[in-house]
């Protein structure tokens, strides 16, 4: 931790399902999901500084400083503010980068948060969250910090208060690219639309399950191990995949026994984002 530095949480989320309904002139897709957030969670040091200069001197190896949410989302808060101030951001990883997990995304409105508290902007959180959507559909779940339901590009959202659960997630050392997910032919973009309702009374699907698990043999072996012993399902467009389970003790349990050349994690579900109490 450097001199003046805060350490702020960025949970994961899982799509408990994904249905595809529709594609927009824009070519983005329309959608209906549920984020469940978790208790994994990467963590981003923030110190703030007088020069207003940003930077990431820690960060995943293969991600530039420059191409980091974390510094596109701190020039964006900065732009916005017109504050003077900097910051140095410093990306602690867990979150396994091209899962399906939403690490990025966190990690950008996790900063968000953070900066928007350090810097004294009192930016609300529609206003952090409109700031965060250029940088990622999933960027504003996380700056409102709750379990939601979710439509359009995945931003419109309604807080829903879901089950305890915990899940046994597997990352089965594969990223997924999301652009080829929903550029590919196959993928289906006509489900009908349902209501939460309907979700909590029979689930749903994910509708970029088959085109993952077609490009990507580890994923379809990580889905048929773990359908051994629970309901498995991909979450979001990435290759990481999970199953729900009653107690952390039957978690541990499937977890114990996951082949050792996957990664595996036992987490929890989540209604409110850590990164909000950190505000507190």
């Amino acid at each position: 931790m450097t001199r003046g530095e805060t350490l702020w949480p960025a949970p994961a989320k899982l799509n408990l399902f994904l249905h595809v309904t529709g594609r927009r002139a824009d070519g983005y897709h329309e959608l209906q999901t549920v984020f469940q957030l978790i208790d994994l969670c990467d963590t981003v040091g923030v110190a703030a500084r007088e020069d207003g200069a940003i930077e990431r001197p820690e960060g995943p190896a293969d991600v530039p400083p420059e191409s980091d949410l974390v510094v596109r989302a701190a020039r964006a808060l900065q732009a916005a503010t017109g504050t003077r101030l900097g910051a140095t951001l410093r990306v602690r990883k867990r979150i396994p980068m091209g899962g399906g997990l939403g690490g990025g995304s966190s990690d950008a409105a996790t900063t968000l948060l953070a900066l928007n508290s350090l810097w004294g902007c009192r930016l609300g959180l529609d206003e952090l969250a409109r700031l965060g959507l250029p940088l990622g559909a999933d960027v504003p779940v996380f700056v409102r910090g709750f379990s939601a339901w979710a439509e359009g590009v995945g931003e419109r959202l309604t807080p829903i208060e879901l089950p305890e659960r915990w899940f046994v997630v597997i990352h089965p050392g594969v990223g997924v690219s999301t652009r080829d997910v929903f550029q590919s032919a196959e993928l289906t973009r006509n489900s009908p639309l349902i209501t939460i309702r309907a979700f909590f009374e029979a689930g749903g699907r994910n509708d970029c399950e088959p085109v993952v698990r077609a490009r990507y043999a580890e994923v379809a072996s990580a889905l048929d191990w773990l359908s051994g012993y629970a309901p498995a399902r991909l979450t979001g467009t990435g290759s990481c995949i999970f199953a729900s389970c009653a107690t952390a003790i039957e978690a541990e349990r499937i977890a114990a026994r996951v082949p050792e050349e996957w990664t595996s994690f036992v987490a929890r579900g989540l209604d409110i984002s850590p990164a909000h109490r950190s505000l507190t």
